[in-house]
């Protein structure tokens, strides 16, 4: 699930985010903090040039392919068992990857120490989670969620096959999620370069640019003080996923550096390199841990403009009156509108 210039593929197709959501293991993350990871974070270079590649072959020169966008793909289909829910109700979502022949699949190459990551979103963008479902042995995935609000909601399973099946690489999958109850769809939050999540401000620099690669700076400070003990969370420091708005295009984005390279330190500042596949707005949510506790951070960018815009809005507190299992309801809010729900466990 290497995810260096995943973003500028998966951008194309959504709201720029990074993320993926991963896992054989247990439960849930909270979107507000969990990086998502995608196999070993090498070198930030190296994937990077092999997203690129992967992206020119698919839209021409310089246009990367966003994932995400399609609900089969290199032989395998994602098939989600519980299409419809009802919000505020905790349900398990249970989906199986189908091989060509109707199969299920049950092996898999696991990356950033999971073996498939499942990323949720709202249409509107303004709720998230990344999550860690369970592998039965029959195949079928399967992991607990409760979303706050009723709408149209989009599923992202990011995984890459194992065992003896033909390998097609690292596959991004899509399909929708319906869930029922009252709803009123919210405007995607306003762009900023500051955002509130748990107490701890996260401050964006750097610029999203359509068909170039550009370094994305995100630092982390709590109480005024910068935070320089932030804890490997999926093989990095932080984990990024981009959305684009409107067609809910994904990226994955891949960190400058890994824990034990030598050169990369635990914060206050957590870099990535993202190409956005085409101008328009993006939604980001930054997966960081910190004392043992996985939070997300949540912006809103426009490619091809300074990241966070012109705003200099204050920053809107997120965390507080959460659900149980959820980082505080709004994940950290980038602007005005409410970020969403972060990762659950």
């Amino acid at each position: 699930m290497n995810t260096a210039v995943k973003i500028t593929a998966f951008a194309a197709a959504l709201a720029a985010s990074f993320g993926t959501a991963y896992g054989v293991g247990a439960g849930v993350d909270p979107v507000n903090a969990e990086p998502a990871a995608h196999g070993e974070h090498a070198s930030s270079e190296q994937p990077q040039e092999k997203e690129k590649a992967k992206g020119e072959g698919a839209g021409g020169a310089g246009e990367a392919r966003p994932g995400g966008l399609q609900v089969s793909e290199g032989g395998y289909t994602f098939d989600l068992g519980t299409p419809r829910i009802a919000a505020d109700r905790e349900t398990d979502l249970r989906f199986t990857i189908r091989d060509d022949q109707g199969g299920k699949l049950t092996s898999y190459t696991r990356e950033h120490g999971k073996d498939l990551h499942l990323i949720l979103a709202s249409r509107d963008l303004t709720t998230y989670r990344h999550l860690h479902p369970e592998l039965a042995a029959d195949g079928t995935w399967s992991t607990p969620v409760k979303l706050p609000e009723a709408g149209d909601y989009r599923l992202f399973a990011d995984f890459t096959p194992g065992g003896d099946a033909e390998d097609p690489g690292n596959l991004t999958l899509g399909t929708d999620l319906a869930v029922s109850g009252a709803y009123r769809p919210s405007a995607v939050p306003a762009p900023s370069r500051t955002t509130t999540v748990d107490g701890y401000t996260v401050t964006l620099a750097g610029e999203l640019r359509p068909g170039a690669a550009e370094q994305l700076r995100l630092k982390v400070s709590k109480d005024g003080r910068e935070v320089t003990d932030l804890q490997p969370y999926l093989g990095s420091y932080g984990h990024l996923v981009a959305l684009r708005s409107g067609d809910l295009g994904y990226l994955h984005v891949h960190p400058g550096g890994e824990p034990g390279d030598g050169r990369t330190k635990p914060g206050p500042e957590v870099s990535f390199h993202a190409t956005a596949p085409s101008t328009g707005t993006y939604r980001l949510f930054l997966d960081f841990q910190h004392k043992g506790e996985v939070r997300t951070a949540a912006f809103t960018v426009r490619a091809g403009e300074p990241a966070g815009g012109p705003s200099d809005a204050t920053p809107k507190e997120s965390g507080g009156a959460g659900e149980s299992g959820e980082s505080g309801g709004s994940g950290g809010s980038g602007g005005s509108g409410e970020s969403g729900d972060g990762h659950e466990h």
